[in-house]
């Protein structure tokens, strides 16, 4: 395999917090917004989309595509964390200022995929 590490890292990272998904199903469920009515399918498919785009972001044809479709996903979640920051029933014990770092870093995950993104496969 011959990709950049910090590509492979990346993929890793997907791939793993995609397993944890199901692995630790409750505490995931906790953090998704109340408005959603079907918290464990909506978990498992995060789960399912992040297992799929970590081991594609490895396949060179799709490897744009999946980036730029994390970066989607990443935009998707976001109200998980402000939703956690909110709601003390989703917070899981977890310290404000910790709540509050989580913000800016979902950020940084996005520009981190948008580093293998070429956008110019859409073709609109």
């Amino acid at each position: 395999m011959d990709k950049p590490w910090h590509l492979v890292i990346m993929a890793l990272f997907y791939v793993i917090a995609g397993l944890n998904h199901f692995i630790k199903n409750e505490i995931y469920c906790k953090i998704i917004p109340s408005f959603i009515k079907d918290k464990v399918v909506v978990n498992e498919l995060v789960g399912f989309i992040e297992i799929l785009l970590g081991i594609f972001l490895l396949i060179p044809i799709f490897s744009s595509l999946a980036a730029i479709s994390i970066m989607i996903l990443l935009v998707c979640i976001f109200p998980a964390n402000i939703y956690m920051l909110t709601n003390e029933k989703a917070h899981l014990g977890l310290p404000k200022w910790v709540l509050i770092l989580r913000l800016p870093i979902q950020f940084l995950l996005i520009f981190w995929a948008y580093q293998y993104a070429n956008f110019s496969i859409i073709n609109l």
